[in-house]
């Protein structure tokens, strides 16, 4: 028992750490697929718990399958070039107005589409605008990485990890906002104060101020609505405390299908575009996670929680501090699916459930492979030809990470 748990432990910890290095330069779905299938072969997890992991992420493949369906059918109709050429031109020649313009609208889109939507129809929108501008394109990128962590909690919709915290049976939105309206205002501002200062010298200078207004397409047009429909489907559906995940699918599968009729081609060639590989990446995750679970390591965490009990503030800040770095060691996906099992055992006070909820969802801005909706971003700029490593992105998290955390958790335990 004593051996198969430490080897558990040992390939869940490799297959982690090779999806954050990714060994010769291999995508990281196929470590975290490598590492489930590992587990499978050498008789350390039976395969229907490993099915049953898998099972589990059923809503989130469909969100994730819906916004990559919206972000491919927005870039080919030309929508990211229309709003880049209109942030460019409304930066009039200033690279600190155009970071600013891209961090606000990074706050709407998370705020509305979620912080995967950000990473993943955002960012190339972003990269277009730099280029556009003839701007320095990562202050522009990194301002998109974080702040698609940094505003996932302004509502429930913000993040799916919200929805995976609370066992799918979120808070009414008053009680929301009266937990989370005074930490996301600190945990945004923090993080643009921060972000502004670490990227300051590459905000210098003037970018191009002859930039051409770009026209929108009848099907990039079809693409824009199809995106605000989601984003209002969404917001229905959270009030009224239902799955995301299958409505996503829909109107990102409806938005495709509806502007590949109005251009006369076929949804095959745009499907073959979209980055399906973060669907195995999530499934590996969620078996990695169940294996741990098995081990009883989850058993352990709900008895930390409970101890919270005797000091909900103490404990609040606590939790919510180890849970953001944790996150950055083993993903916040899995993380977040470990504290959600341990609170449904633990239940423990609402003050550390909000807390671990701040930690889970901001605490990813530490590290490149911190989140999913970093992953996701990271592909994005690597098919713009950007890329940036594990240390670099380091170096900036450090900066932003720990300060908002602070400020974040710090305003919750205030609020009490």
């Amino acid at each position: 028992m004593i051996l198969g748990t430490g080897a558990t432990w040992t390939i869940c910890a490799a297959a982690t750490a090779a999806v954050i290095a990714r060994p010769f330069r291999w995508p990281e779905a196929i470590w975290a697929v490598a590492g489930a299938a590992l587990l499978l072969l050498l008789g350390l997890m039976p395969w229907h718990a490993a099915l049953g992991a898998v099972a589990k992420g059923g809503d989130v493949y469909l969100f994730l399958i819906g916004m990559m369906l919206l972000s491919e059918t927005a870039r080919e109709q030309g929508l990211f070039d229309w709003v880049a050429a209109a942030a460019a031109v409304r930066a009039r020649g200033s690279p600190r107005r155009l970071f600013a313009l891209v961090y606000a609208t990074g706050i709407v889109t998370t705020t509305f589409l979620s912080n995967d939507a950000t990473a993943v129809v955002l960012t190339p929108a972003v990269y277009a605008a730099a280029r556009k501008a003839k701007a320095d394109p990562l202050p522009l990128l990194f301002a998109c990485a974080l702040i698609a962590n940094a505003a996932s909690f302004v509502l429930p919709i913000s993040n799916p990890a919200n929805l995976v915290l609370y066992g799918g049976k979120m808070p009414p939105l008053g009680e929301w906002f009266g937990s989370f309206a005074l930490p996301s205002i600190a945990a945004i501002g923090v993080t643009f104060v921060a972000l502004r200062w670490a990227e300051r010298a590459r905000l210098t200078g003037n970018c191009a101020t002859d930039v051409a207004p770009t026209t929108l397409s009848a099907g990039g047009r079809a693409a824009l609505g199809g995106i605000a429909a989601t984003a209002g489907l969404l917001l229905v559906m959270s009030a009224r405390d239902l799955p995301l995940g299958l409505p996503t699918c829909a109107a990102g599968a409806a938005t495709t299908l509806l502007v590949c009729a109005l251009a006369r081609r076929s949804p095959l060639g745009l499907a073959r575009q979209v980055s399906w590989s973060v669907l195995p990446l999530v499934a590996g995750l969620f078996v990695l996670v169940e294996a741990l679970d098995r081990t009883g390591v989850i058993a352990q965490v709900a008895a930390a929680l409970r101890t919270t009990a005797a000091d909900p503030v103490r404990g609040a800040a606590v939790a919510g501090t180890v849970l953001a770095f944790g996150s950055n060691l083993m993903n916040n996906l899995p993380a977040g699916l470990v504290a959600s099992t341990a609170v449904a055992q633990a239940h423990p006070p609402r003050l550390v459930v909000d807390a671990l909820l701040i930690g889970v969802d901001l605490g990813p801005n530490l590290s490149i492979t911190g989140s999913l909706a970093t992953i996701l971003w990271l592909q994005a700029i690597r098919r713009e030809g950007e890329d940036v490593g594990f240390w670099r992105f380091l170096k900036v998290g450090a900066v932003t990470m720990i300060p908002a955390l602070a400020a974040a958790l710090g305003a919750r335990l205030l609020i009490g």
